[in-house]
């Protein structure tokens, strides 16, 4: 695989950089801008106060009933207190986070976030007892959890916009693995890898591009980048094994990723273990773990129940109006396959007219592009069914989904995972994938409605519903829902 092991494997005294390589580079290329890690500090830090403001505000109206006696220096403690949170966010590696996905970048933030909570209260608890400050502070835990991450997340795309977001990374590898992988960095910038340059001993590869990124020849001219890059990815998991070792004993990048040849498997929540000066990887299934099952049906209890009683109202008027447009039965049930195989009613307001199947049939057979269209995607950008002006307002917020609580309710289907789609949809997916969706509890809303929504095609849903159901946590389940928010307020891939 190297063209030239010696040089490779050669001291650093008697190496000589490539001049010609450095040089080919463009300095804008290898620019980090170490303000950004201030400032998403500092937009924490603003966002945890607007928190502790909010929660001192909940707790006014409960004022009368349990007197608060917060007075300013209290408050002013609060505010000292609450800005040292960030300091927990840099311990966690946070600042600017680069390398982590989403959700592990929620894990952290919450687990942070209720270290330094539960501290202030514990303290509060000890020293003034009777100050009224533990209230305020539980709402302020609570709103904390929520609003800081989303103003982040927001913050953290406006920089991506502004191409002001992430670290260069060199990979090491320029075949299928290496493609792989940046077509994977590529398509996921909040992560903050951006791939400037790919190294491989193929001279054919030399003067081409992966995924539009150029590639170089010589694997050993990477170290000559080292000073400007931090990040190394090692992506030729099948050449020789002591060769690998020597490339990773003289890279000097602050960090290496290798990557292995285990494309396919679970990404999140697999661990490097030390079995005796061997490298293990720990892969959890989570999802086979029963205390996994007890929580995430409690948080479709905790959330699901209060959004039920406030969908009622919401319900009642949309039902009326649904009648006013086109008289019949608001409501729309559909025999879906839930965990097991097992079949259920899931409900919906009904967005089409009563004669819909006739109009779908009638206009599959006069437009063949609409045929095309329906057979990879089972919906129509141009749909004559949908009733006009309330059924496209509720097909893009999503607002014909809300009966589905009471299919959250009953157990039949949980807030995140994967759709429950109808018999002719999934008549289309191989045995395998749909063994492997009914392993699971069906959901409101998952990777397929955040990701790619109506404009993924059945390759798309595959991909997709695979991934979440091979790296559950309840932090997937907790960035999913805050992102399907986001989503349905944009109305983002919705028709």
């Amino acid at each position: 695989m190297f063209d030239a092991v010696e040089e490779h494997l050669a001291p650093d005294n008697q190496r000589i950089p490539d001049i010609s390589i450095v040089s080919r580079f463009d300095n804008n290329l290898f620019q980090e801008r170490h303000w950004v890690k201030w400032s998403l500090m500092l937009v924490d830090i603003v966002a945890l106060q607007i928190s502790l403001y909010i929660g001192y505000l909940a707790n006014l109206p409960f004022a009368d009933v349990q007197p608060m006696a917060i007075n300013s220096s209290h408050y002013f403690s609060l505010v000292l207190g609450m800005a040292m949170v960030p300091v927990g966010y840099w311990l966690m590696r946070l600042y600017p986070g680069y390398g982590f996905t989403v959700v592990e970048r929620l894990r952290r933030r919450v687990r942070a976030t209720a270290a330094f909570l539960a501290l202030f209260i514990s303290w509060d608890l000890f020293s003034n007892p009777d100050a009224g400050i533990t209230n305020v502070l539980l709402a302020t835990l609570a709103i904390s959890l929520i609003l800081p991450p989303m103003i982040q997340s927001v913050f953290r795309s406006i920089l991506i916009r502004l191409n002001c977001w992430g670290s260069p990374v060199l990979v090491l590898g320029a075949a299928k693995t290496g493609e792989h992988v940046i077509n994977s960095l590529i398509k996921n910038p909040e992560m903050g890898l951006r791939p400037v340059a790919v190294f491989d001993d193929d001279p054919a590869k030399a003067g081409k591009t992966v995924a539009g990124v150029p590639v170089h020849h010589g694997l050993h001219h990477a170290n000559d980048l080292s000073e400007k890059v931090k990040y190394a990815l090692l992506a030729i998991p099948g050449a020789d094994r002591d060769l690998q070792l020597e490339i990773v004993r003289e890279l000097r990048f602050h960090h290496i990723i290798i990557i292995p040849d285990l494309i396919g498997l679970q990404s999140l929540w697999v661990e490097a273990r030390d079995m005796g000066g061997v490298v293990g990887l720990e892969i959890r299934k989570n999802l086979l773990l029963r205390r996994n099952w007890v929580i995430k049906r409690s948080m479709d209890y905790i959330l699901g129940v209060p959004l039920f009683l406030i969908s009622v109202p919401v319900l009642g008027i949309i039902a009326i109006w649904i009648m006013i447009v086109n008289p019949g039965n608001p409501f729309f049930s559909q025999v879906r396959e839930g965990r097991g195989g097992k079949k259920f009613k899931v409900w919906k307001l009904r967005t089409m007219y009563s004669d819909a199947e006739k109009l779908l049939h009638k206009h599959l057979a006069e437009n063949p592009e609409a045929r095309h269209e329906w057979n990879h995607f089972f919906k129509l950008k141009n749909d004559p069914r949908i009733l006009k002006g309330i059924g496209t307002i509720l097909r893009k917020t999503s607002l014909d989904e809300l009966p589905q609580l009471w299919n959250v309710l009953k157990g039949e289907m949980s807030l995140v995972g994967p759709r429950p789609f109808p018999h002719y949809h999934l008549e289309q997916f191989n045995c395998d994938f749909r063994n492997l969706r009914r392993s699971v509890i069906p959901g409101m809303t998952g990777m397929w409605q955040t990701e790619a929504r109506s404009d993924g095609d059945l390759a798309v849903q595959e991909s997709l519903d695979t991934y979440y159901i091979r790296n559950w946590s309840i932090w997937l389940d907790l960035s999913l829902l805050g992102r399907t928010i986001l989503i349905v307020l944009t109305g983002k891939g919705a028709y």
